[in-house]
């Protein structure tokens, strides 16, 4: 049988991964309206296939600036790389010796915040290609630049 504190360290899991991930499109945008730089911000984009088909999909949430300027790409690139400051409570907590192995449930929570803090894929090929991308832009004459994903 498994023991209770095991499942509510599971469920405590999944609910720092959802709310970590509202968290991590957070970071992207808080960087993006702290610049000035108008934005959306789209829950489960695309996706119409049921509940456990939009749980399952992914991306979760995406942020897309708007047409910014050619100057901007470093806020693009600060934007991409800022869920990365979500590590730091949980770092903190560890130094502080509350996430410990006789803490389950902390530690689970711990484990799912921390890796909505790792930058998707997608956040890291806008904080290394925002130039190309806003050369694109330029050339085509597009209305939005790349979307950040949450994965």
């Amino acid at each position: 049988m498994i023991e209770p504190t095991v499942v509510v360290a599971g469920c405590a899991l999944v609910l720092a991964v959802a709310i970590g991930l509202v968290a991590h499109e957070c970071a992207h945008a808080l960087v993006l309206r702290l610049a000035r730089v108008e934005y959306t911000i789209t829950y489960f984009p695309g996706r119409s296939d049921g509940v456990l088909g939009l749980l399952a999909s992914c991306p979760w949430a995406a942020v897309h600036p708007h047409r910014v300027d050619r100057e901007s790409a470093t806020i693009l690139r600060i934007a991409a790389l800022a869920p990365v400051l979500l590590a730091a409570p949980a770092f903190a907590l560890g130094i502080g010796g509350i996430v410990t192995a006789e803490s389950p449930i902390v530690t689970a929570v711990a484990i799912g915040w921390l890796a909505c803090a790792v930058p998707s894929p997608q956040d890291f090929s806008v904080a290394f290609y925002a130039h190309r991308v806003l050369e694109a832009a330029d050339t085509d004459e597009t209305d939005a630049a790349p979307a950040s994903c949450a994965d």
